[in-house]
């Protein structure tokens, strides 16, 4: 009979403890995603002055300078934090974002003026290190989704992480028109 409580008693522990693990991971999660949501606010406050400084110079790329102010806007916008697809589309159109800066940032080569305006040339360099950080807050996030992932993946935390509706969540990852090879005479034209 004691050895019955014994090993009960030792179940519930293992248990335990692996419940506080998925937490700890879970909120390691949520604590890079943090991270990587404090760089895109940096960035997101860096995006209408580099749109106004760009604006008056580049005429001819009004489209482009629209679908970053519209792509801001979405990306500022609150998400849940714990809903693995809400996750993912706000990494989606942080992505889309990204991925359109670096389109202006290209196009800005076509305008010599805008090029060598000290206020353009320090917001594009400001820009350039708030990426730089937000890649290490990207590495970090997947990072711990990876550790996250494989604890609420594998038996008997997949029993655990269900009762305490820990969910697999999002791995940040570029889309197919990041990961392809960029000709920048594309956007020379």
């Amino acid at each position: 009979m004691e050895g019955i409580f014994l090993a009960l008693a030792l179940v519930a522990i293992i248990g335990y403890l692996w419940y506080v693990s998925l937490i700890k991971k879970r909120n390691t999660g949520r604590e890079a995603l943090s991270g990587i949501d404090v760089q895109l606010k940096k960035r997101s406050n860096l995006v209408p002055n580099i749109l106004k400084i760009a604006q008056k110079y580049m005429d001819h790329e009004q489209a482009l300078l629209t679908e970053i102010t519209e792509l801001r806007t979405l990306a500022t916008k609150g998400y849940n934090d714990v809903d693995p697809e809400s996750v993912k589309q706000h990494l989606h159109v942080s992505e889309k974002l990204n991925q359109k800066m670096s389109q202006l940032m290209v196009s800005v080569e076509n305008y010599p003026e805008l090029k060598s305006d000290n206020t353009m040339l320090q917001a594009m360099q400001t820009y350039n290190e708030v990426e730089a950080q937000l890649s290490a807050a990207r590495r970090f996030y997947n990072s711990a989704v990876s550790e996250l992932n494989t604890a609420v993946e594998i038996f008997p935390g997949s029993i655990i992480a269900s009762m305490a509706k820990v969910k697999v969540m999002p791995f940040y990852e570029a889309d197919e028109t990041a990961k392809a090879s960029i000709d920048a005479a594309d956007y020379l034209k």
